[in-house]
């Protein structure tokens, strides 16, 4: 695949929150968030997963959820987009599903216009228990069905969210991309063991930047996020980290870059379909004939 480089260097930020059940809060932290990374020249920028809500109880969000093209947060996200004239990966808000007593868990795109321009819902939903410790996102999300990317003037941009991390064959569906945008809200307990190795390895496996935009701290529900937003070059080097608290995570694709590790290494075009046989297990007989 040929790679574009009439936008050469694109600098991209990731904003890194510690959200609370304040919807006003938490759009004041993103708007200044975000300004802060369009003033240091971002022309893309993405908000992590659950950014307008960390809710109290998991059920609080359905009370929030807003119809597509209507509602208070995705009137600010368009807002900040055009304001700033970026490229804003909406992190996720919560979108009315079909399913009663649900919602779909949403990454939104916005154009520099602040048109809509790209939407994801979040396919592979979270459950883990250990302890005390307990989640189950399907008890009051509806999973997506439909793989996204969206072409943009730095070229094609992969969409997933925190838990697809662990799920390399959405990444392979996406095809060649320059970027793919993880925005999540990462446990601390699996944070602190995955996060990273999982990053560097979709960042590696693809040939492309990952941008991982995370929640990071103690939240007002008492749920403590891993944070670490970072962004991670298609060798599997991490440009800029944050580990925790808000802030801004930022540094540039360099198409060159990624055009050269591809050259250099050209797994991509190595890749070949592979079909797992069916064994029986009369093939596993020790007689031999």
């Amino acid at each position: 695949m040929h790679i574009s480089t009439n936008n050469a260097m694109t600098k991209v930020a990731a904003i890194q929150m510690v959200s609370t059940p304040d919807l006003a809060q938490n759009s004041e932290v993103a708007d200044r968030l975000v300004a802060e990374a369009a003033q240091k020249g971002a022309q893309l920028v993405l908000l992590p997963e659950y950014w307008p809500l960390m809710a109290v109880h998991e059920r609080d969000k359905l009370a929030q959820a807003e119809a597509p093209g209507t509602g208070l947060i995705q009137e600010a996200m368009a807002g900040i987009a055009s304001r700033h004239a970026i490229w804003l990966f909406g992190g996720t808000l919560p979108l009315a599903s079909a399913e009663a007593g649900k919602v779909r868990n949403t990454l939104m795109v916005y154009a520099p216009d602040g048109k809509l321009a790209a939407q994801y819902d979040k396919m592979h939903l979270f459950s883990f228990t250990r302890g005390k410790e307990s989640y189950d996102e399907s008890r009051t999300i509806s999973a997506g069905e439909a793989v996204r990317c969206v072409d943009t003037p730095f070229g094609r941009v992969g969409l997933s969210v925190c838990y697809d991390l662990r799920f390399p064959e959405l990444y392979r569906a996406m095809g060649e991309c320059n970027l793919i945008v993880v925005p999540s809200a990462f446990t601390f307990t699996t944070g602190s063991a995955h996060w990273e190795i999982l990053l560097r390895a979709r960042a590696i496996e693809n040939q492309c930047y990952v941008l991982a935009a995370a929640q990071g701290g103690t939240h007002d529900n008492g749920r403590r996020t891993w944070g670490h937003s970072m962004l991670v070059d298609p060798w599997g080097e991490i440009v800029d980290l944050l580990e925790e608290g808000e802030g801004v995570v930022m540094g540039e694709i360099d198409l060159p870059k990624l055009a050269l590790i591809r050259e250099n290494l050209p797994a991509l075009r190595h890749r070949r379909s592979v079909l797992c046989p069916t064994i029986n297990q009369s093939d596993f007989s020790r007689e031999k004939p």
